[in-house]
């Protein structure tokens, strides 16, 4: 990003030789790379169209030969984007996203720095067959778990659940660990379904779901803890899961859904009894890019939740 004045903010404009050229240490990795710019969006104006067409180029590229592929982008959809391409791609190459916390115009920015360590990851045959990782400040992040935690810090991206995959160090990724295998599902063509997510709050009964929506093709409920909502909510969602697929995840941003640890009204046991589906160890945006893609190929609610049972 960069800034057309001294009294406007910054604005997505650099091209992707742009930002290659802002990065040192790029001849000591000894790689044939070549650039090419995508789109020039902020990431928060991507849409599904958006990744459905960089999945498919990334797929291509890989039959073409291509030894691994990094994506840039801002950083505000940067874990959807990732989980996305994590489900979509089914190419065995490395698929690294990477992005900046800090714009080229203020002190410090890690932009370079992160496009390098995500280069050298994407170029390491260690990193096949993995689906998409993030890499930020040095660390390897496995898309399915990876977390935007912090607004404005450099070390924003983490993985609550289980911390990074890996590292990078002197330009060397060094993994720890291999995520569990992946899904990947089928590409899928049309419009993309309508799924929103609703937060649970305090003293609130869901009311921005009354009356009864009939313009949605799927809900996901972010929760209190491990899956409960008011009492007064109940009926609403248990009439909602009666005619599209509901998935229940957890506001907290990490831990899992549980199954039967309480039992009141409202509580993630009365919840799935009705019909709501447990997200498990997914955080409400990445369940909603999953059960978007789900509806996008046609799965039916059994699948759906044999789906989301399957990723724990």
């Amino acid at each position: 990003m960069t800034r057309s004045s001294l009294d406007t903010g910054v604005s997505p404009s650099l091209t992707a030789d742009d930002l290659l050229a802002s990065v040192p240490g790029l001849a000591e990795l000894d790689l044939g790379i070549a650039a090419r710019t995508f789109r020039t969006l902020p990431g928060a104006s991507l849409g599904f169209d958006d990744l459905y067409e960089l999945a498919a180029l990334i797929e291509s590229l890989a039959a073409d030969g291509v030894a691994g592929v990094v994506v840039t982008q801002g950083t505000d959809t940067l874990e959807e984007t990732a989980f996305f391409l994590d489900i979509t791609v089914a190419a065995e190459i490395p698929v690294v996203i990477t992005g900046a916390m800090r714009n080229p115009t203020l002190a410090g920015a890690d932009g370079p720095a992160n496009v390098l360590a995500a280069i050298a990851v994407a170029a390491s045959v260690a990193a096949r067959k993995l689906g998409c990782v993030v890499v930020m400040s040095d660390e390897i992040h496995a898309a399915r778990y990876v977390r935007k935690v912090h607004s404005t810090s450099t070390a924003a991206f983490a993985t609550p659940n289980a911390g990074p995959i890996g590292l990078v160090a002197e330009n060397r990724p060094r993994l720890l660990l291999r995520p569990p295998a992946r899904l990947v599902l089928p590409m899928a063509s049309g419009s993309s379904p309508t799924v929103p997510v609703v937060p649970a709050s305090l003293g609130d009964d869901f009311a921005v779901l009354r009356p009864r929506r009939d313009d949605i093709d799927g809900l996901v409920v972010a929760a209190f803890g491990v899956g409960h909502v008011p009492a007064s909510a109940v009926d609403l969602l248990a009439d909602y899961a009666a005619g599209v697929p509901v998935v229940l995840a957890t506001r907290t941003g990490a831990g899992v859904v549980h199954r039967a640890s309480y039992g009141f009204a409202g509580s993630e046991s009365d919840l799935q009894d009705r019909g709501l589906i447990n997200a498990g160890i997914l955080d409400a945006y990445k369940a909603r890019v999953l059960l978007i893609r789900l509806l996008s190929i046609g799965a039916d609610r059994a699948e759906i939740a044999r789906t989301f049972d399957g990723l724990g």
